[in-house]
């Protein structure tokens, strides 16, 4: 998972030598990973991070999770601090409790300099959310979901200023270095590493609609296709290109002046769509070969050896050059 998480970070340019990231830290098991391996690469990638917790005052165990939290950021090493929000209870729960915790971390960011606010979302979270938005009717636009890197949500940049110099949040983005991990990933870090972490009971609560689509939708449909969560992914990936690219733009190039950064030359005979292209690419960040079903209905392997592309067919090898 360091080098899943490493590979993004330099792929989408997501830190740089110097920079300050906040990492938000629950005491849960994906922040608790973040934290863990965000401390791991500082001596490769040069940044530095502080952590941050926040209390939504909703459950008495929360103060018990926010010390696993701190306890771990003391033993690598790393500034931790808290804020407590007041969060009343009532209609649209979560999407309050969110708008606080995000005005409360860009306020963190903000006073320690910070250009970046990390979050613990992994591939489920987004295959998940593509999901919850299908599920509502989303369009397009709508399932464009969880990047690599977003600005901050509409309103927090200017809400988190009060204390700090002005527009000092407004500079601040989202950047999510485990994206390309899966939640199995997170627990078998949090294994070979034996980190403590809490688990957030709302999380096995089906009276939220995710929840439903964690524990029932989601697995069904792995069983149907198990490569639906990189499928969701790519998906979210081609739309968040779509809509950043400028009208009649090359429908090839994310925003207007970089190309997509397959590594390899494709032969004419195997014509690829724009999807297969994002698949093929999502794989190379991961490392992970796969197979591609290109028009015709042919499927062609895909792997990665030493970072070249090799596209193989009926056991044979065609190099890009």
């Amino acid at each position: 998972m360091i080098r899943l998480a490493e590979r993004l970070i330099r792929d989408e340019r997501l830190l740089a030598r110097g920079d300050v990231v906040l990492c938000a830290c629950s005491g849960g098991p994906d922040s608790t990973a973040l934290l863990h391996v965000l401390s791991l690469l500082r001596r490769r990638i040069g940044h530095e991070v502080v952590a941050h917790g926040v209390d939504h005052g909703l459950r008495a165990a929360a103060a018990a999770e926010l010390a696993i939290a701190r306890d771990l950021s003391e033993q690598l090493g790393v500034p931790y601090a808290e804020t407590r929000v007041d969060v009343a209870p009532g209609a649209n729960l979560q999407a309050r409790a969110r708008a606080a915790r995000f005005a409360a971390l860009a306020a963190a960011a903000a006073a320690h300099g910070a250009r970046a606010i990390a979050t613990g979302h992994t591939a489920d979270d987004r295959a998940e959310t593509v999901l919850l938005r299908l599920l509502r009717g989303a369009g397009p636009r709508g399932l464009a979901v969880l990047p690599p890197r977003a600005p901050l949500p509409s309103g927090v940049a200017g809400a988190a200023c009060g204390g700090v110099e002005p527009g000092s949040a407004a500079s601040i983005e989202l950047i999510r270095p485990l994206l390309q991990a899966r939640r199995a990933d997170v627990l078998a870090h949090l294994g070979r590493h034996r980190l403590a972490f809490a688990e957030d009971p709302s999380n096995r609560d089906p009276r939220f609609t995710r929840v439903r689509v964690r524990r029932e939708l989601l697995p069904l449909l792995e069983d149907l296709s198990p490569a639906i969560v990189e499928h969701l992914c790519a998906l979210s990936d081609m739309l968040v290109a779509g809509r950043e690219r400028p009208p009649g733009g090359d429908p090839d190039v994310l925003d207007g002046s970089e190309p997509l950064s397959i590594p390899l030359s494709i032969p004419l005979s195997i014509p690829l769509g724009r999807a297969q292209r994002f698949a093929i690419e999502r794989a190379r960040k991961l490392g992970r070969p796969l197979r591609v079903r290109v028009r015709g209905g042919e499927e062609i392997a895909v792997g990665f050896p030493e970072e070249s592309s090799v596209l193989i067919e009926d056991g044979s090898a065609r190099r890009g050059t």
